[in-house]
């Protein structure tokens, strides 16, 4: 079984530059939940193409800056693959006064606890969820 974080690139003029740090980093965060690492697949893509996606599989008709599924078939094991729009990630870090590197770990690292078995749908499992988006992101390289 591969143990693996791969990087695509869809319609978006961007390409991550830290790839080995932030593999290291993400794998340390599935460890740190008692969970081991399968494939996952992030797909930096344009604000169009992660709109297609969410109209296609979820019918929502909205932009958002993260979708993620889970193909994880064993409970103990992350799979899956995370769509990030490079654009929604621009503009919430000139939004919330963050950098753009900062702005897509925490999304990137986001996907990753939705794997792990987070959610925020309500207002107390979006506290859950930024604490440790939070509690993770100090552990990220520089």
């Amino acid at each position: 079984m591969p143990s693996t974080i791969y990087f695509f690139y869809e319609d978006v003029d961007f390409h991550f530059t830290t790839i080995r740090n932030t593999k290291s980093w993400l794998k340390e965060v599935i460890r740190a939940e008692g969970k081991k690492l399968g494939e996952l697949n992030y797909v930096f893509c344009s604000d169009s193409f992660l709109a297609d996606v969410n109209l296609q599989y979820l019918k929502h008709a909205t932009l958002t800056d993260i979708i993620t599924f889970d193909t994880s078939e064993n409970v103990h094991i992350i799979e899956g693959e995370i769509y990030i729009s490079i654009e929604r990630v621009r503009e919430n870090a000139l939004k919330f006064n963050v950098s753009f590197h900062h702005e897509l770990h925490r999304v990137m690292v986001h996907g990753v606890l939705h794997l792990l078995g987070y959610s925020d749908k309500t207002s107390q499992q979006k506290k859950i969820m930024r604490k440790k988006e939070d509690a993770y992101l100090s552990l990220r390289p520089v």
